[in-house]
């Protein structure tokens, strides 16, 4: 069986005893600059689609909640709020206080290192491919990866994915690496990447772990392992005090969401990314044709035989990617979120890469790769187009609640907090059993809104006008005279529907900027 990184004469290429003047004439010719346009074109393409926009869209919830809560100091003391508030460990939290410190917390720079680590993502899957089952793959790996919805959303996410999504395709390449040349460098750089992976997310262990335990299974290469396993051991080792001191607390919402849902949300976040739901199963399915013709096409035309080992080593970190955190459900440990696993999508996108550009499929797989990476693309488009595909624009509400007169208070959706304080900084929460003396109260939700949501919270107070502001709408609520409302009574008026209490804030409009 030939082995998955064997290097693949071109089909045409001349005999071995030319090889040494061809090889000659290809350098004379610029052949490395043919070999390499469509990489480096890939790369253009994902920084541009990446960085064009990636202000585009508000901040919204967690994106909001850390440069709130989190980055509110010294770095000991954004450490200090990870183990209190977060669920993550701790390495983005603390490149992202690095990159703050001389970018400042303005959107684009939240949102940068994300970016950065989507388009450093594309070479690392075109090689990737490239060890897998050759040129062919690689090129479909990093048009994938370059036009993925799901990968171009987190990589203009102020959250960890996007860092995690690199660092596990880096820990992958780097394995195969190890698994193909078996040296002291391979093997370290393979626990270098697997440690960098683990210390961004947590669901890095489910790809980490048997890719190590496969490493290990060749006694000729053991030696070299072991030292590498242990090294990665310990780092994993090393978190397990803060994931004890996180707890797990803010995840109970995956419970609540009803398992088959989640199961059937993770290919639609693959194919549309993860606000794709609102295009429809029809977009969906115009998404997966190409794909599936091209998988079906591929197997049809039978994969040689490192192309087929190539697809069984991404397959299995496929399957283990979200297969062990399935079985794990079954014994109280449910994290099964789509988001959660989104490191399983990058040996998927190496999977479809292989299989799709299997080199007995020809110029037809090439063709159904290049429709699948335009149909991604069109949907990357698309979301910077219509608001109803991006996140809550909790900018523009803030911008619309500038307008108010005179003392107010605020009500949000639950987790509604964070952005509002984030673009509206003399807000300020109050506390539970308080009243507030105001003549405005305006309450921000979204559909499903609840049958009371266009009536007053509080006798005295009359609806004065309704904005809708890109799917968040923001009622206003007026009083001739200052009252003093509980907001017990604020918390107790819920707009948007399974969403529960709404959270208050207080803001006054001589203190709004």
């Amino acid at each position: 069986m030939a082995h998955a990184g064997t290097v693949r004469r071109p089909a045409g290429a001349a005999g071995d005893g030319q090889a040494g003047s061809a090889a000659s004439a290809w350098a004379r010719e610029g052949g490395w600059l043919s070999a390499w346009w469509p990489l480096a074109s890939l790369i253009v393409l994902a920084a541009v689609l990446r960085f064009s926009t990636l202000g585009l869209q508000s901040l919204w919830f967690d994106e909001a909640f850390t440069p709130v809560h989190v980055f509110s100091g010294s770095l000991g003391s954004t450490l200090s709020h990870v183990a209190r508030t977060e669920n993550t460990p701790p390495l983005w939290y603390v490149l992202e206080w690095a990159v703050i410190q001389v970018a400042g917390n303005g959107v684009i720079a939240l949102r940068f290192l994300s970016a950065l680590a989507g388009v450093a993502m594309v070479p690392v899957m075109w090689a990737i491919g490239k060890e897998l089952a050759g040129r062919r793959a690689a090129l479909l790996a990093a048009a994938l990866t370059a036009t993925s919805p799901l990968f171009f959303w987190y990589s203009q996410e102020a959250r960890a994915y996007g860092l995690y999504t690199f660092f596990l395709a880096l820990a992958m390449w780097c394995f195969l690496l190890a698994e193909r040349d078996p040296r002291p460098r391979t093997f370290a750089a393979f626990a270098a990447s697997s440690a960098f992976a683990l210390l961004s997310h947590y669901f890095a262990v489910f790809l980490v772990a048997p890719m190590a335990l496969w490493l290990l299974r060749r006694r000729d290469q053991r030696r070299l392992a072991i030292p590498a396993v242990v090294a990665i051991a310990i780092v994993g080792g090393a978190l397990i005090p803060l994931v004890l001191t996180q707890g797990g607390h803010g995840a109970q919402w995956i419970g609540h969401w009803a398992l088959a849902s989640r199961l059937e949300a993770i290919p639609q976040y693959y194919l549309t990314g993860y606000t794709g739901s609102a295009l429809g199963h029809s977009v969906e399915l115009v998404v997966l044709l190409p794909l599936l013709a091209g998988v079906v096409y591929g197997l049809w035309r039978v994969l040689d035989d490192a192309e087929m080992r190539g697809a069984a080593i991404a397959l299995a970190l496929t399957l283990c990617g979200v297969g062990i955190p399935l079985l794990l459900v079954a014994f109280g440990a449910d994290y099964l979120a789509p988001r959660n696993v989104i490191g399983a999508m990058v040996p998927l996108t190496a999977l479809l890469a292989v299989v799709i550009g299997a080199r007995r499929t020809g110029w037809v797989g090439l063709a159904l790769g290049a429709l699948s990476a335009l149909a991604f693309l069109a949907v990357c488009i698309d979301i910077d187009v219509r608001s109803r595909l991006q996140r809550g624009d909790w900018r523009d509400v803030a911008k619309a609640l500038r307008t108010g007169t005179g003392p107010r208070v605020i009500t949000t959706v639950h987790l509604g907090t964070a952005p509002l304080e984030y673009y509206l900084p003399a807000v300020r929460g109050l506390a539970e059993g308080s009243y507030v003396k105001v003549r405005e109260i305006d309450e921000v939700g979204y559909a499903p809104f609840s049958a009371q949501a266009s009536s007053p919270p509080v006798a005295g107070f009359a609806l004065v006008a309704r904005d809708d502001v890109k799917g968040l709408v923001l009622f206003r609520f007026a009083s001739a005279r200052p009252r003093a409302v509980p907001t017990a009574a604020l918390r107790g008026h819920e707009i948007t529907l399974e969403q529960g209490p709404p959270e208050v804030l207080a803001n006054f409009a001589d203190a709004i900027r």
